[in-house]
């Protein structure tokens, strides 16, 4: 599919043309299973004005399927850097009193927020970090309806992506902007799942496969995780007592059944964020708010990053590590098999929602209420004294190399192959 060999507009047009039923069954994925859309409530669509096209499909779904309403909040790269640009760092301290009422008002109404992003991966290069860290900052601390209602399983939520010309020229160089734009759309399509005729179907099936693993590592119950590669890693981070590993579809409170990533290839827990030593080597790039980070490393003692370094991007290493108190420690620790469509397709994305599903990867900042027994009814500081990290920020980093060996080691000392050479070892043996 991604070879070297260039289309013709003809071809182009003609695949584009054929590949029209898959876009708009993506679109029926993403408001019946990805945000769970139910008669009478209401559905909030973030979205690049660039795909208004896309956009149009997915507030006619979930029309048809009963929403009460859409608002649709509009994103676009070059105003936002615009606004960067002509803004000092001090107008970010405070996120302006509509905005917070908006998404305030609309999580404690119980609305479903679908995220859909594409953005240019180079798009924030030169913008001092600080702004975007404080901008983050903000939003996360401010509107803290909105936060704990994604964060506390109020709201269903889903983050898919969609293409836009220059996050497509990324992935693609050297293609025409047709062509890499179709090129884009057929990779987000074979990666969710949404390229043949029953993709709600064929997530319910995924679903079903990341029931195994978890039972598995539950079963388990692992006092720490040991990872090694040849790269550099050298780490070992403790469990939570009690600890849960989820992934796959998630679960409000309510009881509504969504899936909060398409794509999605992760099991995942928020580890013990006091219990975290050794050293993790990067095995991709991370991009994050527009700029990329390359090469980087952390070194860990009791659960802190104490030192790093990176080939490039190392201030905006820096802005996430010190984002705020807690963003020096992990709040997810997740493990995907280097077999996964994502992997498979070669590509590297760009962004952090695929490349994350190619790759075994750790995440600084925020853990998951859900991802320890009782953590629901827990308040924050509850959560953080079990273990569980609390943060305004969290951003996943992937260090999944090819060699990747895990080990869980359970409170008796008995040691378990977990990954053997980048897989699942269950699925090796």
């Amino acid at each position: 599919m991604y070879g070297s060999k260039r289309l013709t507009r003809e071809e182009v047009a003609a695949t584009m043309a054929g590949i029209s039923t898959n876009i708009e069954r993506y679109a029926e994925l993403l408001v019946r299973k990805g945000a769970a859309i139910a008669p009478g409530q209401e559905l909030v669509l973030s979205v690049p004005v660039e795909r208004a096209d896309f956009a149009r499909l997915v507030v006619r779904e979930a029309y048809t399927v009963g929403a009460a309403n859409v608002t649709v909040v509009w994103e676009d790269d070059e105003i936002r850097r615009m606004d960067y640009d002509n803004h000092d760092v001090a107008y970010y301290e405070q996120v302006p009193a509509w905005k917070r009422a908006q998404l305030n008002d609309l999580a404690e109404a119980g609305a479903s927020f679908l995220f859909l992003r594409g953005s240019d991966p180079n798009g924030l290069v030169g913008v001092d970090p600080a702004k975007i860290a404080i901008a983050s900052r903000a939003r996360n601390t401010q509107c803290k309806r909105f936060r704990d209602g994604l964060d506390f399983g109020r709201n269903a939520w889903c983050i898919a992506g969609v293409p836009v010309l220059a996050w497509a020229q990324m992935v693609f160089p050297g293609r025409d902007d047709d062509e890499a734009m179709l090129r884009l759309w057929q990779a987000i399509l074979q990666t969710t799942r949404a390229d043949g005729p029953a993709p709600q179907l064929e997530w319910e099936r995924h679903n079903a496969t990341f029931e195994k693993n978890k039972r598995m590592l539950n079963d388990y119950a692992f006092d720490y995780l040991r990872y090694r590669s040849a790269n550099g890693t050298d780490f070992v981070v403790g469990m939570t007592k009690g600890h849960v590993w989820g992934g796959g579809a998630g679960r409000t409170q309510d009881g509504t059944v969504f899936f909060p990533n398409m794509p999605t290839e992760e099991v995942f827990t928020s580890p013990d964020c006091m219990r975290a030593d050794g050293m993790v080597c990067s095995a991709m790039p991370l991009v994050y708010d527009g700029n990329v980070v390359r090469d980087f490393w952390l070194r860990f003692e009791n659960g802190k990053v104490v030192d790093f370094g990176a080939q490039e991007g190392k201030a905006v290493l820096r802005s996430i590590i010190e984002f705020d108190e807690n963003s020096c420690r992990l709040g997810e620790c997740a493990l995907v098999s280097k077999d996964t469509p994502i992997r498979q397709t070669g590509l590297l994305f760009y962004d952090t929602l695929y490349d994350e599903n190619a790759s075994c990867h750790l995440a600084l900042g925020t853990g998951f209420p859900e991802c320890i027994e009782g953590g629901f009814e827990m308040s924050k500081d509850e959560l953080m004294a079990h273990g569980v990290n609390h943060s305004a920020t969290h951003v996943d980093f992937m260090v999944g190399a090819d060699d990747l060996e895990i080990v869980g080691v359970t409170t008796a000392g008995e040691e378990v192959p977990i990954f053997v050479g980048g897989r699942w070892a269950w699925s090796v043996e």
